[in-house]
């Protein structure tokens, strides 16, 4: 029995291995809410695999390679979709707008002042007015941007305007337009638009190429 333990245990930890970095090497911090489910999934299969020593090993393996499928397939997906990636993985929220609490969108987010005070702290920010951009990521990180770094507003990204953030800037769509008409360019011909500092930085599709 115990040798059985022993040999299904090496080669679920190589299998694992292996579809990890066919998954992509990432850091548990930056895990989105699809990898962190597919995670949570291989280790409880792996581990009822290991404990049901009568159980054939294939129950666990089978199960893991079809995870890891669904998992490079979606990301292959959000890769490719822009919406399709805003619906699985959400969008960055600022909670901090301009040195101003946004409460409106900490209450959408579930996110108490608590909270956010705390994730300052770790930072080592002690005043809210310190502060004069945080982002909550999509991974449940904190970006917080004090006074002498300004935030990189996304406006397009593969095409597509970010209306939220273009909104959050008191802004509008014929903004965006105004700024790709000046550079003479048409919004599927952009790959990456970002404001800060009063300026636009645009990055062309045919320069990703």
């Amino acid at each position: 029995m115990y040798i059985n333990i022993i040999i299904k245990t090496f080669i679920l930890y190589f299998f694992i291995v292996i579809c990890y970095r066919i998954m992509g090497k990432k850091e548990v911090g930056q895990l989105s809410i699809i990898d962190l489910i597919v995670s949570i999934l291989i280790a409880e299969l792996a581990a009822m695999s290991i404990e049901e020593t009568n159980r054939s090993i294939l129950i666990s393996v089978i199960p893991i390679a079809l995870l890891v499928i669904i998992q490079v397939s979606l990301s292959l997906l959000t890769l490719k979709s822009n919406a399709f990636r805003k619906f699985i993985d959400g969008n960055p929220q600022i909670l901090i707008n301009k040195g101003k609490v946004n409460f409106k969108q900490m209450q959408k987010t579930r996110y108490s002042l608590d909270d956010l005070i705390s994730q300052l702290r770790e930072q080592g920010i002690k005043n809210l007015d310190e502060v004069n951009y945080a982002i909550l990521e999509n991974n449940g990180k904190l970006s917080v941007f004090s006074d002498n770094n300004v935030y990189p507003m996304p406006i397009i990204l593969d095409g597509v305007i970010d209306v939220d953030t273009v909104k959050n800037m008191n802004k509008d769509i014929d903004w965006v337009y105004s700024i790709l008409n000046k550079n003479k360019l048409k919004l599927d011909e952009v790959f990456y638009a970002f404001y800060t500092k009063d300026k636009t930085y645009i990055i062309k599709k045919s320069e990703t190429n």
